[in-house]
């Protein structure tokens, strides 16, 4: 098949090593000239597990290119998918323009050369519900004036990637959720999800556009939930470790003992912009969401709490090492990460810090990863300290935040707090 993958961030760019992995052929098509000229020369825009060697391979065998113009790529296209970004607005309403502008590029593009076969035009990017009904679709029958459905056919396909899994979880998925106008397969979906095993829910535009808010905000309820019994624990003097190895042991009803681990606050590019939107589309329809709704406050202060602990007992202007800054271990995604929110803190409260976290270099962060970096932390660069200063100094306290302090030898005797272990 010959695929088109419109975004490279995570999404996208895992979606285009992972399908050129299969004998695909792939166009990755990005506004950024960086990180095209990158992709290009071998380079990954993110940094995630086997991606490298998927990409390098990808390059070598000559089935995956970048372009930062649609042009004439969609000749003879089997599927487009659509992983650009839809950033959250203060209020949660999600921002669509991308959305939009994409599908005007490939309406119009398939308009100037018609395709000889309908083309599988694919949306992986969290939209609210409604979106394909009352945005895409529209985009597509003004441009195309009533050959919609010669030329293409619509799908959403939410995606559900862990970063740092993120290659993992494209092969095996927890599900495979894609919404047709009618419910019924696509034969190319079904081709390109062949060699995938897992259950496959084929419903309609809408069920699949709500279930990333659901998952997600699910996921954040379990997170704050667990949080806030480890609070209780803290403040009781009860091992918070011993009650969650008693709650997670029941799997029958609590679960997943993942998300139900009390520790570091919720963050990244899902979880509290799904749990906005979610929030704004309670109120739109007046569901009356008010757990939802406390999520977010409850995160806050979990968040506060975490500064607390951390910070209690030391002395002003006392030398700190915070190890692993990005929202998860692995990654160099900072977005939304609670422990930029602790270096924030941090730096207020008066403390001389550093921070340690192998994955981020602050000249390959890039997009919404660059802009939201430097808007929070304008002085990240001076604050990343190398391995061999990390371990040379002897700091007042050593914050960890996730296990990337097991790549560390520090000094002994140092004094060390784990915020994931509030027990």
């Amino acid at each position: 098949m010959k695929a088109i993958v419109f975004g490279m961030g995570y999404v996208g760019f895992t979606a285009a090593c992972c399908i050129a992995s299969e004998g695909h052929n792939v166009v990755g098509i990005d506004i950024s000239r960086k990180k095209v000229a990158g992709i290009n020369a071998g380079r990954s825009p993110i940094v995630e597990s086997k991606i490298d060697d998927m990409l390098i391979a990808a390059r070598k065998a000559g089935r995956f290119e970048a372009v930062n113009e649609i042009g004439a790529h969609l000749q003879g296209a089997d599927i487009a998918i659509v992983c650009v970004g839809t950033p959250s607005a203060i209020d949660g309403t999600l921002n669509m323009g991308f959305i939009a502008d994409v599908s005007n590029q490939i309406a119009n593009a398939l308009k100037t050369n018609p395709p000889e076969r309908p083309v599988t035009v694919v949306y992986r990017s969290t939209v609210r519900p409604g979106t394909m009904d009352t945005l895409v679709r529209p985009i597509f029958c003004a441009a195309l004036e009533g050959k919609t459905d010669e030329y293409v056919r619509l799908v959403y396909n939410p995606e559900f990637l862990r970063e740092g899994s993120a290659v993992d979880d494209y092969f095996e998925p927890p599900k495979i959720v894609v919404g047709t106008a009618d419910g019924t397969p696509d034969p190319v979906m079904e081709e390109l999800n062949k060699n995938i095993s897992a259950n496959v829910f084929w419903v309609g535009y809408r069920e699949a556009e709500i279930t990333k808010f659901v998952d997600n905000s699910w996921h954040a309820v379990k997170v704050a939930f667990a949080n806030e019994i480890g609070r209780v624990c803290l403040a009781l003097d009860i091992s918070a470790r011993q009650v969650h190895q008693i709650f997670k042991s029941d799997t029958k009803l609590n679960i997943s003992p993942y998300y139900t681990r009390p520790g570091g606050a919720f963050g990244g590019s899902c979880l509290p912009k799904d749990v906005r939107a979610l929030q704004s589309i309670g109120a739109d329809t007046g569901a009356g969401l008010h757990l939802i709704d406390s999520l977010l406050r409850s995160n806050a202060a979990h968040k506060h709490r975490l500064f607390e602990l951390a910070s209690q007992g030391l002395a002003e202007k006392a030398h700190v090492l915070l190890v692993g800054l990005a929202f998860k271990e692995g990654t160099d995604d900072l977005r939304e990460s609670p422990n930029v929110d602790l270096v924030r803190k941090l730096l207020d409260a008066g403390f001389t810090l550093e921070i340690y976290d192998p994955s981020i270099c602050a000249d390959m962060l890039i997009g919404a990863n660059l802009g939201y970096a430097y808007s929070q932390l304008p002085m990240l660069r001076r604050l990343l300290v190398s391995k061999e200063q990390a371990e040379k100094n002897r700091y007042d306290r050593v914050i960890v935040t996730n296990a990337t302090s097991k790549r560390l030898t520090l000094k002994d005797g140092q004094d060390i707090c784990d915020i994931n272990a509030l027990a």
